[in-house]
């Protein structure tokens, strides 16, 4: 392990959450971030409500992330080795929480359907 290669990545990725939820994880990525790219094309804008809605639940969505990694890894918070594995973590939540914020803004923006000004013409 000397050189840090996306196979690599990729790899350690599939023994850690299995292939089969590592690949779920990736495809449900790719679909969120498409529909998200979508919404933006679409509505030409980014409505600040909506932007608010997403930011306030980036916390949950952090806590899910940390949380859904100790499950899959089957450690808790007693298991922290050192700095790395801190920063590991707080990683995780970002990820997470950012994730999380683009997901209900897209949700948002799907079920409400295109700004008005957008429907009239």
């Amino acid at each position: 392990m000397k050189d840090l290669t996306p196979g690599m990545i990729v790899a350690v990725l599939e023994e850690v959450f299995g292939p089969a939820v590592f690949w779920a994880m990736v495809a449900t990525a790719a679909i969120v971030t498409l529909a998200y790219l979508y919404v933006l094309v679409r509505d030409r804008s980014m409505s600040m409500r909506k932007f608010l809605m997403a930011q306030l639940s980036m916390p949950f969505g952090a806590v899910a992330a940390v949380w859904f990694v100790q499950v899959m890894t089957h450690s808790s918070h007693r298991d922290l080795g050192g700095p790395i594995d801190v920063i590991v973590y707080l990683g995780v939540a970002v990820i997470g929480a950012i994730g999380a914020a683009i997901l209900v803004y897209t949700l948002q923006s799907l079920l409400r359907g295109a700004p008005k000004q957008e429907q009239e013409r």
